[in-house]
């Protein structure tokens, strides 16, 4: 068996742990107890769904201290910046768990039999329920948030879905202790055994995404991982759904009235955005476009002097690190870009101090429009929306698109809106993109390359991934779930056409 390496980013030193690859014959088995556990979970009552759910966050929060070191020593990111996160997965499992009392998110629809202007019709009930044991991919850049412990993981239980994760390579202890509180907490609240399961390895990756057991994958990771497990879903006699977050650019527009009203404050909330967690947020604004002249240089020169007076900043991995290099170079020798800040490697670990590099609007090509995992920039400069309208359509389509104007710049506002409109899932109004909150409204999704999907990670309604539609037509009673039964209900509901709330 190959034991497994965990390495410190803020050192660069690795050490051994007792984690081991899981293999082939090892993640059968845990995806077969996933397919067990799912038929006890899904006839489990929303009721006590919820308090999975409340336990589960419970479970968290009794092991903060021992998360938060692991995650420190194997990721660099500040304990601050940790404990947030840690404290934003606990509530995740808990917005949840209201989502599921409510039962809205159920979508529950009755039709009764009757006459209808195309004759007899017969009484039929729908509404959304779970798909099976779900894969979820641990992400290098949020250890907890979307991780063992993450919203993906959240959202696929509180549809009443167990979870088979693959943990990430850069922090498997922090994904072992996850496992552990999750697993701890889920069997003194008596959930069934296989609830929950985890794999370590590459191998083992591409063995879960496989095994027929697993009815969806969610993933959060690079652009190129997400197209290797997606032709893996392709050769599976039954393909099934793969929701991925996997590459963003987030742009960002100043328009003229902003930078000539505030140029200092969008300077330093742009470097703060783009430095913060050192540049590794997927929803960093990689690209920002500020106005050719006096004002806009003012914005530039104070993103510049940000960042030559910057520390270096400890990057997740010598992956990640040794890309960043790889990828400002092409950005300046294939893009075109002229670099305002250089990179300064730290004195130990995985860490480098930001970049910053500026191009003309008319000169934007795709080349320079490639995303960079870390604290680096792209300042276009331009002289009219028109500009900005053209380049910005050779930008990937993104997360996130955000928009600087005053109160009087309406038609700007207007033009810029509808020039992003189509490229992106969220659009931002004279604020920064980072900083996702989890809340019932928020989309954190985009087209493709950002995801491949409709729906958001993040929120309440990521629950609508893990769960499919199912009618029953004229159904004896018994055989109905609770929800769809005749009488009052807890949940929202529409009847016969007319949508009625639930009973007090």
């Amino acid at each position: 068996m190959t034991t497994l390496t965990t390495t410190d980013p803020r050192t660069g030193v690795t050490v051994d742990t007792d984690i081991t690859a899981t293999s082939a014959e090892t993640v059968a088995q845990i995806a077969a107890r996933s397919g067990e556990a799912f038929r006890d979970l899904r006839s489990r009552p929303r009721e006590w769904r919820a308090g999975l759910l409340r336990a589960l966050a419970d479970g968290l929060e009794e092991r903060r201290e021992a998360l938060i070191g692991a995650a420190a020593s194997e990721t660099g990111l500040a304990e601050a910046r940790l404990n947030g996160e840690l404290s934003r997965s606990a509530f995740q499992f808990r917005i949840f768990a209201d989502a599921v009392e409510d039962g809205g998110y159920l979508e529950a629809i009755i039709d009764h039999a009757s006459e209808t202007p195309l004759g007899p019709g017969p009484d039929v009930r729908r509404m959304l329920v779970p798909i099976g044991p779900i894969a979820v991919f641990g992400a290098s850049n949020f250890p907890f948030a979307f991780s063992v412990v993450g919203g993906d993981t959240a959202s696929a239980i509180a549809a009443g879905n167990p979870v088979v994760v693959k943990a990430h390579s850069s922090h498997p202890v922090t994904s072992q202790r996850s496992y552990d509180a999750l697993t701890a907490a889920a069997n003194a609240y008596g959930a069934p055994n296989g609830t929950f399961g985890i794999v370590y390895g590459q191998q083992a990756g591409s063995a879960l995404v496989a095994d027929p057991h697993i009815t969806a994958v969610g993933f959060t990771g690079s652009l190129h991982t997400g197209k290797i497990l997606q032709g893996i879903i392709d050769e599976r006699p039954t393909p099934i759904p793969f929701f991925g977050e996997l590459s963003s650019l987030n742009p960002l527009v100043a328009s003229s009235g902003a930078v000539a009203a505030r140029a200092e404050a969008i300077g330093e909330g742009l470097f703060g955005s783009v430095t913060g967690s050192a540049g590794q947020l997927c929803t960093k604004p990689g690209i920002a476009f500020v106005p050719a002249g006096p004002a806009g240089d003012a914005v530039v020169s104070d993103i510049v002097a940000r960042a030559e007076s910057a520390a270096a900043q400890t990057l997740l991995n010598s992956r990640i690190h040794g890309a960043f290099d790889d990828i400002r170079a092409r950005l300046i020798d294939e893009g075109g870009a002229r670099s305002l800040v250089a990179p300064r490697t730290g004195d130990a670990g995985f860490s480098l101090s930001p970049a910053v590099l500026e191009i003309d609007a008319p000169d934007v090509t795709p080349a320079v429009a490639e995303e960079a995992f870390g604290p680096l920039v792209v300042l276009v400069r331009y002289r009219e929306i028109d500009e900005v309208r053209r380049a910005i359509e050779l930008v990937p389509r993104s997360l996130t698109a955000t928009i600087h104007t005053e109160p009087d710049e309406v038609d700007t506002r207007a033009a810029l809106t509808d020039a992003v409109e189509d490229l992106v899932g969220r659009i931002v109004y004279n604020g920064y993109p980072t900083g996702v909150r989890v809340a019932w409204a928020m989309n954190h999704g985009g087209p493709w390359p950002a995801t491949n999907t409709q729906h958001t990670s993040v929120g309440v309604t990521a629950v609508r991934r893990f769960l499919r539609p199912l009618a029953w037509q004229d159904a004896p009673e018994e055989v109905l779930p609770e929800e769809l039964r005749d009488g009052s209900a807890d949940i929202p509901r529409r009847v016969d056409g007319v949508l009625h709330l639930a009973a007090e």
